[in-house]
């Protein structure tokens, strides 16, 4: 999950050197917490958080064949 949601972020900066997704794993759901370079944080966001829903929709979609619940937070 952790390298889905870092090749998508990438693809969208900028910087994509500066693109930084850690996990941090419970025991039913794992938080995904994407720092990106902040002139970049607004094409990660996307227009009326279009991209930031796409994001969180494929990893949602991708999760749940895991059986598992992922949550993507966008961090400033």
């Amino acid at each position: 999950m952790k390298e889905l949601i870092e090749y998508i972020a990438k693809a969208l900066v900028d910087s994509p050197d500066q693109v930084l997704v850690s996990e941090v794993i419970g025991d039913q759901t794992s938080v995904l917490e994407l720092k990106v370079a902040k002139e970049d944080l607004g094409k990660v966001i996307g227009k009326q958080g279009r991209s930031a829903r796409a994001m969180r929709t494929i990893l949602s979609a991708a999760s749940t064949k895991l059986k598992k619940r992922t949550v993507l937070e966008i961090i400033e």
